[in-house]
């Protein structure tokens, strides 16, 4: 099996605190299909096995902001990844979407495609924090976004929420957590707000016009988000995700098991299992590049994508880092049947100490983990980057 990724890189206004690749040059959207559809068609090889293509079973479009487009333009896309690939018949179909893009057409419309999961962005149901972000909807917009799309029959709605925002305080993330679960989605990815080097907020708190929130209240506000959604009967999956049972989101859920997947567009990465790929992060000369590939040979020798051949130490590494992110924790017999008894041992050796600090734990109780499964403990996800970090291979 394995999935496909799609990156549609316009956006309307750009939030001061994204550094995905993104652009407002809406004035290229129509040649940008025609170059996005001929590397969907073309780089089919890239996924194939023994000379078959795999069963795609999860298929994302992403940005930016895929709703910026016209649906006839999203429809193309779809159809050209199911006339092009073997598609399973429950496959997940995500689209990302901004809530002021969802009037009743786009919604409608949206229904009317092969799309069965939605994944809202709202951020935040502050509307000063919402103007602060640059975001081109408010509060109520995004409420009845969730509720409309809810009408309409999608049944699998994930949403952003970004806490550790300038000047917010604990009620105020209590409140949006409360509007949260009230609106009852299926799903709920929440993340720490980050000052990215090269965004308008990094600039901002250089500047002194945004205050980051100390370390010890993002600590309080995400212990409160892993309470309140416990208590809403949400599972902690993964360290920014949330799901009630059932709806965990597949295609993320591929990448941390390490199955394969295409990137189609610029910026957007793949992987075979043992390679990396990645496309030149420039839409004007993505567009010019692919325009002039012909044949699914002009992809393999194309000197704009990015390729990388991981080493077996950083295979070893990607698990680590992967697999440590979930709740599903590393399957050690797994490790050591991948990795043989060195790489499994020096694992064991480093993790010792956060196991005995109580970061990481060993669960034994199931019968098909005869070696157990390494997880973080609840007190380990809260400096879960150092304590993987101490288990990755550093080659000489």
């Amino acid at each position: 099996m394995a999935g496909i990724y799609v990156h549609i890189p316009f956006c309307k206004k750009r939030c001061i605190y994204c550094d995905f690749y993104s652009t407002t040059c809406m004035e290229v959207q129509k040649p940008y299909i025609e170059a996005l559809v001929n590397e969907i068609t073309l780089r089919a090889d890239y996924l194939k096995v023994n000379g078959e293509l795999p069963l795609i079973e999860t298929i994302y479009i992403g940005g930016g902001t895929p709703t910026t487009l016209e649906t006839l333009s999203l429809a193309r896309i779809l159809d050209t990844i199911y006339c092009t690939y073997p598609v399973a018949s429950d496959a997940e179909v995500t689209i990302e979407c901004n809530p002021d893009d969802l009037s009743d057409k786009k919604i409608q419309e949206l229904r009317h495609l092969p799309i069965n999961r939605l994944s809202i962005g709202i951020q935040t149901f502050s509307d000063p924090h919402l103007h602060l972000l640059n975001r081109r909807h408010d509060s109520q917009q995004a409420i009845r976004a969730v509720k409309t799309c809810q009408d309409v029959g999608f049944d699998n709605i994930s949403i952003d929420l970004i806490y550790g925002l300038p000047k917010q305080s604990l009620d105020d993330w209590a409140s949006n957590l409360n509007i949260a679960t009230e609106l009852n989605v299926q799903h709920i990815s929440a993340y720490s707000l980050i000052y990215e080097e090269g965004t308008r907020l990094y600039e901002m708190r250089q500047q002194g016009q945004a205050e980051e929130a100390s370390e010890q209240m993002s600590l309080t506000m995400f212990n409160t988000l892993i309470d309140h959604l416990a208590t809403a009967g949400f599972e902690h999956y993964e360290i920014s995700n949330f799901a009630r049972i059932g709806y965990r989101s597949r295609h993320n859920s591929s990448y941390w098991k390490g199955i394969p997947y295409l990137g189609c567009g610029p910026s957007a990465h793949s992987y075979d299992g043992t390679h990396r790929q990645w496309n030149s992060a420039h839409l004007h000369n993505y567009i010019q590049d692919v325009s002039h590939c012909k044949t699914p040979t002009d992809f393999i020798h194309a000197s704009w994508i990015e390729k990388e051949e991981l080493s077996i130490y950083e295979q070893y590494n990607d698990l680590i880092i992967t697999a440590l992110r979930t709740s599903d924790g590393l399957d050690l017999l797994h490790l050591r049947k991948k990795f043989g008894d060195q790489l499994t041992n020096y694992c064991l050796k480093n993790a010792s100490k956060h196991l005995n600090n109580g970061l990481l734990e060993i669960i034994k109780e199931k019968e098909q983990y005869p070696e157990g499964l390494l997880k973080l403990t609840r007190q380990g996800i809260f400096v879960s980057d150092g304590v993987m970090s101490d288990l990755l291979f550093i080659e000489d």
